[in-house]
């Protein structure tokens, strides 16, 4: 445990941030995977919808710092070639 004021208080502020953060993570999987999910079983229009979501969480947590901004354009960039590939093999 630390001794130091400032220690302790950096403590509690990386918990409060690392909680933010992990909902900003949390948040931009579960759109992915409900995009991947909904372009697998053929649910295009949902699958575009539940993208854009994604793409705009990650853009989000770009900014924010959460995610490196190169790590959310190559997660867009999957995700927009993914669905891509699903609408052409329909």
């Amino acid at each position: 445990m630390a001794n130091k004021q400032s220690a302790i208080k950096r403590i509690r502020s990386s918990g409060r941030k690392r909680l933010r953060n992990q909902l900003y993570r949390s948040r931009a999987r579960t759109l992915i995977k409900r995009a991947r999910k909904l372009a697998g079983e053929g649910d295009l229009e949902e699958a575009r919808a539940a993208a854009e979501q994604a793409i705009t969480t990650l853009d989000k947590a770009a900014v924010r710092g959460i995610i490196h901004r190169n790590n959310a354009s190559r997660r867009k960039s999957r995700l927009i070639r993914m669905l891509a590939n699903a609408e052409q093999a329909e």
